[in-house]
C-alpha cells in the first residue's frame, strides 16, 4: 500500500490525477458515484418528490473523456434502475475547467452520448488559462493589483478579456451543435456582480455559488435582467 502511495505522488496535483482522468482510470470510483446519485434520486421519487439529477463529469479536455465517463455512467444507472424495477430522469453534463473543452465544446456536445448541459468550472478554468495557482497568487497577486498590472482578482471577479473570452467563444459554438445545451457556471464567480452581469450578456441560464452570496448573487442577476431589457 506505501509503494502504492507512492507511485501515485505528484509534483503538480493541480495538473494531475484528477477529475475524469482519476474516475477512466479507477472507473469503479464513477461507478460508486453513479450508484450512490441514482439510488437517493429514486429513494426520493419514491416519497413522491419529483427530481432530475444531473451527473457532472469533471475536468473534461478531451470528447473521447467525456464519452467513455457517460458510457459507465449510463451503465451503471441501467443497471441500478433495473435492480429498483423504476426509472429515473437523469442528464449528463461536464465542467469546463480545460481551456482546449472552451475552444472545441462541439466535440463534447456532438452525437447521443453527447453532454446535455455545461457548468463552467470557473476557478479552475482561471488557473488554467492565466497559468495562476490560487493557492500561491498570495505572493505577487497584491503586488499586480497595487501596480495596476491587472485591475482585478481574477478569483473574485472573471477575467473578461481572456477567460470570459473563452467562455463566449464556448456557449457560442456548443449552441450552434445543441441549442438547448444547459449552460451556467461554478464557483466563487457566481457571487460576483459584474461577473453574474457578463454571464448574463454571453447567455449562460444560471450561476451557482457559496450559499451566504445567494442574496448578492440573485440581486446581481435581476439587476443584469433589468438593464437588458431597458437596452
Amino acid at each position: 500500500m506505501l509503494q502504492r502511495v507512492r507511485d501515485l505522488r505528484e509534483a503538480n496535483p493541480m495538473l494531475g490525477l484528477r477529475g475524469c482522468r482519476l474516475g477512466l482510470t479507477m472507473p469503479g470510483i464513477i461507478r460508486m458515484q453513479t450508484r450512490a446519485i441514482i439510488e437517493a434520486a429514486l429513494n426520493v421519487q419514491e416519497k413522491g418528490i419529483e427530481v432530475h439529477p444531473e451527473i457532472m463529469v469533471p475536468l473534461v479536455g478531451f470528447p473521447k473523456e467525456f464519452k467513455l465517463s457517460r458510457k459507465i455512467i449510463d451503465e451503471t444507472a441501467k443497471q441500478v434502475m433495473e435492480e429498483r424495477n423504476t426509472t429515473v430522469d437523469y442528464r449528463v453534463g461536464t465542467m469546463i475547467e480545460v481551456p482546449r473543452a472552451a475552444l472545441a465544446p462541439e466535440e463534447i456536445v456532438s452525437g447521443d452520448d453527447g453532454a446535455e448541459f455545461f457548468s463552467f468550472g470557473t476557478n479552475d478554468l482561471h488557473q488554467m488559462t492565466l497559468g495562476i495557482s490560487r493557492d500561491d497568487a498570495g505572493k505577487f497577486l497584491p503586488y499586480y493589483l497595487e501596480h495596476r498590472i491587472i485591475d482585478n482578482d481574477p478569483f473574485i471577479s472573471i477575467d473578461q478579456g481572456g477567460v470570459g473570452r473563452l467562455m463566449q467563444i464556448c456557449v457560442e459554438n456548443a449552441r450552434k451543435i445543441r441549442p438547448d445545451v444547459k449552460l451556467g457556471i461554478c464557483g466563487e464567480h457566481g457571487g460576483d456582480p459584474a461577473s453574474i452581469e457578463f454571464c448574463h450578456k454571453i447567455g449562460l441560464d444560471y450561476v451557482s455559488c457559496s450559499p451566504y452570496r445567494v442574496p448578492v448573487a440573485r440581486l446581481a442577476a435581476a439587476q443584469a435582467a433589468l438593464r437588458d431589457k431597458q437596452n
